[in-house]
């Protein structure tokens, strides 16, 4: 052992304090922290570049692009599509929310001088998903998997401490104040064709997106179809929970101390978190633009819900609006519009990336 393996043995531990003292993405970080524990055990051979049951699941579950897509399947049957369709405009704030996707890319690229490939990888962490994340560095920079999906999974749990900051710095206690009436009902039959016609529509547009987009909307169209309660709930509980064991572990044994000790992890987590932060800023500023437009303003704080950490960001703005107008205003459920609306962005800009770089 070299003070590198106890370097990442701190790290382990600083993960797994936090996911079970501070509750941040417990389900996530746990399995994470003891993925980079085994992989560092000298001689262990747990590691996913070995030739053990690590790196066995990281063969055939990370490498085919298996596990995230069916994370996706699961989300899908977990996500209520209804805030989004009650308001559609919140559509718009869920795509500028990836605004920081593409601003880390160019950094990276430009500023940092990663290759293309590699700023693609990175600039995916603006978007606060991590199955995405890890779909998308598998296919074009295998070789930062960990320290993308460590960023991408630790700045999805800390969107309680970034957000608030910039929500109070970019709007005004007067438009903290605008109320969200409860958006128009939405029928059954939209909410069956909506994962339909999207699934199609964005798969044929960007093909590929399809596996994850495909996927979310498959499992989506279980839950909504009224017809599959035994399929839903597979999906949504017992199959999500067992590829999010084996995925949080094996990305955590991606992170070798010689692998992930170096100038380019530190690089990668000050992207992710202007990655993030512009995610959040492009998501506020765009309703704030919006709202010159409109008769019946939305309240601008909603935009920051866009990222795709669901439903943390939306609870985020609810929780920092209730606060500052005294629990006048509360936009829980109009933020999950924008907020369920990031989880497609972020699929369909992998898929951009996929596109023009493979």
């Amino acid at each position: 052992m070299y003070w590198g393996h106890w370097v990442m043995f701190i790290i382990a531990g600083v993960l797994i304090f936090l996911a079970i003292k501070k509750e941040y993405e417990p389900l996530l970080l746990i399995p994470i922290g003891f993925g980079i524990l085994l992989a560092n055990l000298p001689l262990a051979e747990m590691s996913s570049n070995n030739e053990g049951i690590i790196g066995l699941i990281y063969k055939m579950g990370i490498k085919t692009e298996l596990m995230p897509p069916i994370i996706f399947l699961g989300v899908g049957v977990l996500t209520d599509f209804r805030p989004l369709l009650g308001r559609p405009i919140t559509f718009l704030l869920g795509a500028a929310a990836q605004l920081g996707i593409f601003v880390a890319a160019l950094g990276a690229a430009y500023i940092f001088g990663f290759t293309v490939n590699e700023a693609a990888a990175i600039g995916i962490i603006g978007g606060a998903d991590g199955p995405t994340s890890i779909f998308l560095a598998s296919k074009l920079a295998p070789h930062l998997l960990g320290p993308v999906a460590l960023a991408a999974y630790s700045y999805m749990s800390l969107v309680p401490i970034i957000q608030p900051p910039i929500l109070r710095l970019l709007t005004s206690h007067k438009e903290r104040e605008i109320e969200m009436p409860q958006a128009r009902k939405v029928s059954k039959v939209a909410v069956i064709l909506f994962p339909v016609i999207t699934g199609a529509i964005a798969s044929l547009a960007i093909p590929s997106s399809a596996p994850l987009i495909g996927m979310l909307m498959f499992g989506n169209l279980l839950r909504e179809s009224g017809v599959t309660d035994r399929l839903k709930k597979t999906a949504g509980g017992p199959l999500i929970d067992i590829v999010t064991i084996f995925l949080g572990v094996t990305v955590g044994a991606t992170m070798e101390a010689d692998r992930f000790l170096t100038t380019q992890t530190i690089m990668i987590l000050v992207l992710g978190t202007f990655a993030f932060s512009f995610s959040t800023f492009g998501g506020i500023l765009f309703a704030k633009i919006i709202n010159l437009f409109l008769k019946k303003k939305i309240n601008p704080c909603i935009g920051a819900a866009g990222v795709s950490a669901v439903p943390m960001a939306a609870r985020v703005v609810q929780s920092f609006v209730s606060s500052e107008t005294n629990g006048r205003v509360n936009p829980l459920m109009a933020a999950m519009g924008p907020n369920v609306a990031g989880v497609i962005g972020s699929a369909v800009a992998a898929g951009v990336f996929l596109s023009l770089l493979q």
